[in-house]
């Protein structure tokens, strides 16, 4: 009459709650500044000036001067926020000897065109299953919690080869 269903053999199933947040902010600002000069003028040029004109324009010798100056200012801001849902089946893979179990399970979705694999690995401890044999994935030991998508929405999101290669040598 009363029989405890969670999972603790192998081949069992658990139900996964999935509820993952992450959220990252990064900022960075740059400045710099150049600035150069060069004066260069020719004292002698062969011969000196009084001695012969060679060389020299209207009794001036040739000369040189150049300035130069470079400015840069730039900066970014990154504010990243994400947050997941879901619900996922998964197997018992093993049952380790202090009785922590190894689960992992795949989830596959498809519809429009895309599919969308909801791949998830991890140990739990028997005791943190709850008696609707359901864990939060808070709870899961060397959780790997993956979602992949593939299909025609997905890779137009990305960018071109052609266009990843200009993004990496233009000078701008």
């Amino acid at each position: 009459m009363v029989a405890d269903r969670k999972a603790a053999r192998r081949g069992d199933i658990l139900t996964v709650v999935v509820s993952e947040t992450a959220a990252t902010q990064s900022s960075q600002s740059k400045k710099s500044n150049k600035s150069s000069s060069i004066d260069a003028g020719v004292s002698q040029f062969l011969f000196p000036p009084a001695i012969s004109g060679l060389g020299t324009h209207a009794g001036a010798l040739p000369s040189t001067k150049l300035a130069s100056s470079s400015a840069s200012t730039g900066g970014g801001e990154i504010n990243n926020s994400q947050s997941l849902t879901a619900r996922a089946a998964v197997t018992v893979s093993d049952v380790l000897p202090n009785g922590n179990l190894v689960i992992e399970g795949v989830r596959v979705v498809t519809f429009s065109g895309e599919t969308q694999y909801v791949v998830l690995h991890g140990v739990v401890r028997p005791d943190d299953i709850s008696n609707l044999n359901t864990i939060s994935s808070t709870n899961i030991a060397d959780a790997r919690v993956q979602f992949i998508s593939e299909g025609s929405l997905t890779d137009a999101q990305k960018k071109g080869w052609l266009t990843k290669i200009y993004d990496t040598v233009r000078p701008y």
